[in-house]
């Protein structure tokens, strides 16, 4: 089925808002990290339990540092935790 030039406009308009977004607090350095987390775990305890102990890390080093405790990097960070998980379960199972 073609697409249309507007919808395809529309996917190019919601991508750079997404990457926008990425962009914004270092969202995707935390994202890569959570995955290079879940690709060194060797369970999923392991990953879940790193995973989130680095994320409230981070957001804590935030906090002392003057700033903020954000709760979409901490999210971010996990939600790479779980694709690093699944890219490894995947991969090796």
């Amino acid at each position: 089925m073609p697409v249309s030039k507007f919808a395809e406009n529309q996917i190019l308009i919601d991508m750079k808002k997404i990457i926008k977004w990425l962009g914004a607090s270092n969202r995707y350095k935390h994202f890569v990290g959570g995955v290079v987390i879940g690709l060194g775990a060797n369970s999923t305890y392991c990953a879940a339990y790193a995973g989130v102990g680095v994320a409230a890390a981070l957001e804590l080093k935030d906090e002392l540092w003057g700033g903020k405790w954000d709760w979409i990097d901490f999210g971010c960070t996990v939600a790479g935790v779980v694709v690093g998980r699944l890219i490894r379960w995947a991969v090796w199972q």
